[in-house]
């Protein structure tokens, strides 16, 4: 077992993310996760990120606030325990249009030159 306390996370700047502060917690590390990281996404009013997609799929668990999801012009809202996928080279955009603090975890596969 491998953990992580919170206290421990460290930050990390996701490209292409505007008022957001990323806290890695698990993955790039020894005896972290062999195929994915978790990140966990703060997102301040009028936070986001994109439009831009990867080469793999994404997770998205909202833990806190409400995050809208855009792909292909049709918006959806997330909120408290919402989740969803965005497949590889899905363009998609983020946005935090509330006044409250959006918080998320992520789930990223590892790119294959970054596998630990």
């Amino acid at each position: 077992m491998h953990i992580k306390r919170f206290d421990d996370a460290q930050p990390y700047v996701a490209p292409n993310h505007f008022g957001c502060h990323g806290l890695r917690l698990q993955g790039f590390e020894a005896g972290g996760p062999t195929n994915q990281w978790i990140g966990f996404s703060q997102f301040l009013p009028q936070g986001g990120a994109g439009p831009d997609a990867t080469p793999f799929e994404k997770v998205y668990v909202v833990l806190e606030g409400e995050m809208t999801v855009i792909i292909d012009g049709v918006e959806t809202v997330l909120h408290r325990y919402d989740s969803c996928t965005i497949p590889a080279h899905e363009v998609r955009k983020l946005e935090n249009r509330s006044n409250h603090t959006a918080k998320m975890l992520v789930v990223i596969p590892y790119p294959p030159e970054a596998k630990p």
